[in-house]
């Protein structure tokens, strides 16, 4: 017997009741399992009498475990009574005793739905759209060109960008000292990448200059690091950088192109595709923010706390990987516990609400998996276990997980649909395309992306040995913001805010 009222839209209080003679059943097995635990004189593991086990352990104990054990297959019967789908597990709010048997109140979490969707079709959202500049073109050249430039001694003083060979000689308390003092170091003027003040010795400086200034020596000085030091730099040569001439040639001999107009063609179509690909994030940032801004929908705090939940799971799960413990990372941030647990539920609360979102557009939308859609991601989710498609098919139909992952993509062609529908205007109201179905489409292909033999813009180059000399090996790991920062900030659910 069930009886239920509201607590809110999407939350429910159910009342049940336990009739005696199934709470005596209960308390029966309960007192089975309890005594295969138990170790009680003349009486076998599991074999003990039920009155005998409550003598042991308390009488509240064996009762508490056969409502504990009562209570699934009575809510669960009770839920598909009144067809409900709980959000979150269903929560005991109060028991109490009758005279027919046992009343419990659970409180029923139902996942939040949106009544009315924000209007997103054909409606306009400004975002800023800078067009692709030449300079930006001609400073990936130039860095290209970089690579093989050459170094020419000039007779003028240094001027930034310049390489200069100079020695170092450190002493501390007038006694010398060799580990920190190079010789025919060359250093790159204005790259502020060594020792502090070494910079300022060395502009506008000619060779034959000897300069004199006091510092700490970085942390890449070993056991000298942070030692305040006497320095001294005599400037042996001024060498000015020079790129080779950007001709079809060179362009010819040392990349895997022909002409400067094909490789200039080729980095303004990967240039502008990395600009159209920032422009369409900052869109959907835009445009999902306003949605969710003019959402009138109350998250129910169990729907929150759960989705709060998970992400410090998985973020606990990404510092362990790493080797680090919650309350380093706490210190490490600078941030106290309050404050990342405040800022993790704004993020489970942001999440949550995009979802809502998404699956009031889905549904808006009628949006729906076709048979090959549906082939196409359990040939993905093979790839991730060791079961077939079919297999997998087979196993998770009309599963929870089956359901939860076409909802997360169903929630993707939401999002897709939002985007492809908006219009993006520009600050003089003009709209402009961001190719949200091309983008949506995608070629497989992977643009940019470095690697050995490429250059920073995934040009692969015929190199030959580096012009440039690097600096001399006693400013090896001294560059004290070469530290691995990493991104382990919290993520949450839908990426779409």
């Amino acid at each position: 017997m069930s009886t239920m009222q509201d607590l809110g839209p999407f939350e429910k209080l159910l009342t049940l009741q336990f009739a005696e003679a199934d709470l005596d059943a209960a308390k029966g097995r309960a007192a089975r399992r309890i005594s295969r635990e138990l170790k009680i004189k003349g009486f076998r593991p599991g074999k003990a009498p039920r009155r005998i086990v409550e003598a042991a352990v308390g009488v509240e104990r064996v009762r508490a475990e056969a409502i504990e054990d009562l209570l699934p297959d009575v809510v669960t019967e009770a839920l598909a009574e009144v067809d409900l789908t709980p959000a979150v597990p269903p929560s005991v709010e109060e028991l109490r005793d009758i005279d027919s048997g046992v009343e419990v109140e659970v409180k029923v979490t139902m996942w939040p739905t949106l009544e009315t969707v924000p209007a997103y079709s054909g409606r306009q959202f400004e975002i800023e759209n800078q067009e692709l500049p030449d300079e930006a073109i001609q400073e990936q050249l130039d860095r290209l060109r970089e690579q093989f430039a050459e170094l020419d001694t000039v007779s003028r003083p240094s001027v930034d960008g310049d390489f200069v060979a100079v020695n170092l000689s450190a002493t501390k308390d007038g006694q010398p000292l060799e580990a920190a003092s190079a010789s025919d170091l060359l250093y790159e003027v204005g790259s502020n990448s060594f020792i502090d003040g070494l910079d300022g010795k060395t502009l506008g400086r000619s060779a034959g200059d000897i300069e004199k200034f006091e510092t700490t020596l970085p942390a890449g000085f070993g056991d000298l690091g942070g030692t305040e030091v006497s320095m001294q730099v005599l400037i042996k040569e001024v060498k000015e950088k020079k790129l080779p001439e950007l001709n079809d040639e060179w362009v010819s001999d040392f990349t895997e192109f022909e002409t400067v107009e094909e490789i200039w063609g080729e980095l303004a179509e990967r240039l502008d595709g990395m600009r159209l690909n920032s422009v369409r994030e900052a869109f959907q940032s835009k445009v999902v923010g306003d949605l969710l801004d003019e959402m009138d929908l109350e998250i129910p705090e169990a729907v929150v706390n759960n989705e709060m939940e998970g992400t410090f799971h998985r973020f606990s799960h990404q510092l362990s990987e790493s080797g680090i413990e919650f309350s380093d990372y706490l210190e490490l941030s600078g941030q106290t516990q309050e404050a990342f647990l405040e800022d993790l539920k704004a993020q489970a609360t942001r999440s949550v609400q995009t979802d809502v979102l998404l699956d009031a557009v889905a549904e808006a939308e009628s949006l729906s998996l076709d048979e090959e859609e549906v082939d196409a991601m359990y040939e993905a989710l093979a790839t991730q276990t060791e079961e077939t498609a079919d297999g997998l098919r087979e196993r998770l139909a009309e599963s929870v997980q089956e359901k939860r992952i076409v909802g997360d993509i169903l929630r993707r062609k939401a999002l897709a649909a939002i985007l492809q529908n908006a219009v993006p205007i520009d600050k003089d109201g003009k709209s402009f395309d961001l190719k949200f179905d091309s983008a949506a489409e995608g070629d497989g292909k992977e643009q940019g992306k470095p690697g050995e033999g490429d250059t920073d813009d995934g040009f692969e180059t015929r190199r030959v040995d580096p012009a440039l000399k690097e600096p001399h090996d006693v400013s090896d790991d001294t560059d004290p913001d070469a530290q691995d920062g990493g991104d382990n900030e919290p993520e949450g659910g839908t990426d779409a805010s």
